[in-house]
């Protein structure tokens, strides 16, 4: 199987730690910024970093970028040059296109252009700090829309060494469990046999609402 590559346009924090992981998860990454010296510094990191204007659509052929599988524009506060690459990608016919915003504004004119997901670094940042400021078990926090997320809770005390079934999430809450991380690895999809201890990380999927009403049950009987 090919392995799947990636470009990445803009190699500021937010593009550069995308590139980087992408890199450590065993990928091929393009890395494209009009800044020479940090095109220098991400050179021996990433299968390839250019000095380049994204804006510029013979460029951006001449490195190949329709022949990538995904697109990702991490560029900063140039929203015009933002607007552009992404204009571009779609048009040279890079298949998935991925785009950062920095304002919704920016973030709707992203969506018109038919990205298929928009990214909100600073806002996504924000949120994940004050959930987790105000769940003492919440670990991580990922909006999937205004209504549904995914969650990591660390298992309180009161649910130490009860199963699945036990807590049955799903019927009492509306949320379910779809993954376990314990010292021992990780269980994707447990079964309602499985038992939780005190410290596993529970990953939980479902809507706000149900979510908080699990949260707040499960902090009442702790």
């Amino acid at each position: 199987m090919k392995k799947q590559q990636f470009v990445v346009i803009g190699l500021g924090r937010f593009g550069s730690s995308i590139a980087l992981e992408l890199m450590a998860l065993n990928y091929e990454v393009l890395g494209i910024d009009r800044n020479e010296e940090i095109v220098s510094d991400m050179s021996d990191l990433l299968t390839y970093a250019v000095v380049a204007d994204a804006s510029d659509e013979e460029v951006l052929k001449s490195l190949g970028v329709r022949n990538f599988d995904c697109g990702i524009v991490a560029i900063g506060e140039d929203i015009q040059t933002s607007i552009l690459a992404t204009i571009l990608l779609k048009d040279l016919g890079v298949s998935t296109v991925i785009a950062k915003a920095i304002s919704v504004l920016h973030g709707r004119a992203l969506e018109k252009l038919g990205v298929d997901r928009v990214v909100y670094p600073e806002r996504d940042m924000g949120i994940r700090v004050a959930h987790q400021l105000v769940t003492p078990n919440l670990l991580d926090y990922i909006e999937l829309s205004e209504d549904y997320s995914i969650v990591e809770m660390k298992v309180p005390m009161c649910l130490d060494g009860k199963t699945l079934t036990e807590i049955n999430t799903r019927s009492r809450f509306g949320c379910s469990i779809v993954a376990l991380h314990r010292t021992a690895g990780i269980i994707i999809a447990p079964t309602g046999m499985d038992q939780v201890r005190m410290g596993d990380i529970m990953v939980l999927i479902g809507s706000n609402a149900n979510i908080e009403q699990f949260e707040n049950e499960v902090m009442h009987d702790n």
